[in-house]
């Protein structure tokens, strides 16, 4: 019989460390106020693209949810190219 493993969050079942899996939900949630910034532009790729200052397929990754790769640095020039600011919390775990 195998031992089933059981996990808080899915980034937790993806990470190595805790460490890793805060790092990659930060990105995710990131990604994902981007890409509602994108939609809510009504904008395409290519637009989207001139406004956060990168490149189509760059843009593609980021709606289709490549985490892997982003960093936390570029998704915090690609906000600040739209305008927005970055706010970082810390929260007791």
């Amino acid at each position: 019989m195998t031992k089933t493993e059981t996990y808080t969050s899915v980034w937790d079942a993806l990470a190595d460390t805790p460490e890793e899996a805060a790092n990659l939900r930060a990105r995710a949630e990131l990604m994902q106020q981007i890409a509602a910034v994108i939609q809510q532009g009504e904008w395409t790729q290519a637009e989207a693209a001139v406004h956060c200052g990168v490149t189509q397929p760059r843009v593609n990754d980021l709606l289709r949810g490549r985490v892997s790769r982003f960093s936390l640095d570029a998704l915090v020039n690609i906000a600040t190219s739209l305008g927005r600011r970055v706010h970082i919390e810390l929260l007791a775990a």
